[in-house]
């Protein structure tokens, strides 16, 4: 009595095209005799996972067999004869060729490989500005791309001429090898997978059916884009073959550098020189932003490095629902060019800070006091 073929590919009743090729795919590839030499109960396993699969695969078959069973199949049933006819999974007239092209890609039955081919995707890079980044832009690029020879059509025959089936492969793009008890499909080696051979090749494309050519195209760059998004034109890559559908162009973002920001995700730092006078005193400073100045206000006593923080003056990502902040980092600097009456201050300064330095320079101080504990004073 045969095993149900549900029970055979361990899957429910009601389980999905997709289920039933899955379990099959699994089974195939584990008791595959290939894979187990001199296993004559594997190779029955394979058998049975293949007349299932076969049977469930198909809507008419399943549908009978879901409401006769086996007795769908059987001579003077439902079938009117067995569904897998000569070439099915009889003991004896069993063929494994086909297990390759359904889990490899091929289709079933024996047919040749399709000739349409889909175009590849091209990348373009694109430089901007970290402006046109937080602010989004529109331009135009040029891109190089291969088209449908306008002379020949795409056939890569000379006018007046065409391609002719490849005698080799009969037209069908492969040729069976037979390795064994195994039948093996490969690409035709004459015609290299194409089913045709042409012999009077067009002299503008030379027999490739596509020329290079360039095309200018209008780009949308979101606001908020970052180093290395990329935006998907559809069907802007290269033209396909034999009819296939073009490729897609992939544009990729690199943002240049900017004089004065550096750019963390949606946030932005900044280096601003502040006086040694302001930082001691205290005072307010005007700062730039992407929209404009800002003011901020500088404490008394600010040590450089110190860090302010604007929120919301950041960038607003593409896939963000508020700005980022920018930070900016204070830089005492030390002045330069001075005039002697500067000097006599400083020295002046110096002179009076040294009788309490610890008062004015608590940095330093501490900073000693580790020296002093490292050399054990």
């Amino acid at each position: 009595m045969k095993k149900d073929y549900y029970e055979v590919l361990g899957v429910n009743r009601d389980a999905s095209d997709e289920e039933i090729k899955k379990a099959y795919r699994k089974l195939a590839m584990k008791h595959h005799p290939d894979r187990n030499p001199d296993n004559p109960k594997a190779e029955e396993h394979f058998k049975e996972a293949k007349e299932a699969y076969e049977t469930l695969s198909d809507g008419q078959k399943r549908a009978a067999y879901d409401q006769y069973g086996h007795a769908a199949f059987e001579a003077g049933g439902m079938g009117g004869g067995s569904p897998f006819g000569a070439g099915g999974a009889g003991a004896a007239g069993f063929d494994f060729s086909d297990i390759f092209g359904d889990i490899f890609g091929g289709g079933r039955g024996g047919g040749g490989r399709s000739n349409v081919q889909r175009g590849a995707d091209l990348r373009y890079n694109m430089e901007i500005t970290l402006e046109q980044a937080a602010r989004g832009t529109e331009t135009q690029i040029r891109v190089p791309t291969m088209a449908e020879c306008e002379t020949c059509h795409g056939s890569g025959a000379k006018p007046g001429t065409s391609p002719t089936s490849c005698t080799t492969c009969g037209g069908m793009g492969q040729v069976r090898m037979q390795q064994g008890f195994f039948s093996i499909q490969q690409p035709c080696p004459r015609c290299h997978g194409s089913g045709k051979i042409i012999a009077s090749p067009c002299k503008d494309c030379s027999g490739n059916g596509r020329i290079k050519q360039h095309k200018t195209l209008s780009v949308k760059i979101p606001a908020g884009v970052d180093n290395d998004d990329r935006i998907r034109l559809s069907g802007e890559g290269e033209h396909g073959m034999n009819g296939g559908p073009p490729g897609d162009l992939y544009v990729v973002i690199h943002i240049k550098p900017h004089a004065v920001f550096q750019r963390d995700h949606n946030d932005l730092h900044c280096e601003m020189p502040i006086s040694f006078s302001t930082a001691a005193l205290g005072g307010e400073i005007e700062i730039p932003t992407l929209d404009g100045a800002a003011r901020i206000k500088i404490p008394a006593e600010t040590q450089s490095g110190k860090q302010f923080r604007l929120r919301g003056k950041g960038i607003k990502g593409v896939r963000s629902s508020s700005h980022g902040d920018l930070h900016c980092h204070v830089i005492v600097e030390t002045p330069v060019n001075l005039t002697d009456r500067q000097k006599e201050l400083l020295r002046e300064f110096e002179t009076i800070n040294a009788t309490d330095s610890g008062h004015h320079n608590p940095r330093a101080k501490s900073w000693m006091d580790k020296v002093k504990d490292f050399f054990g004073q």
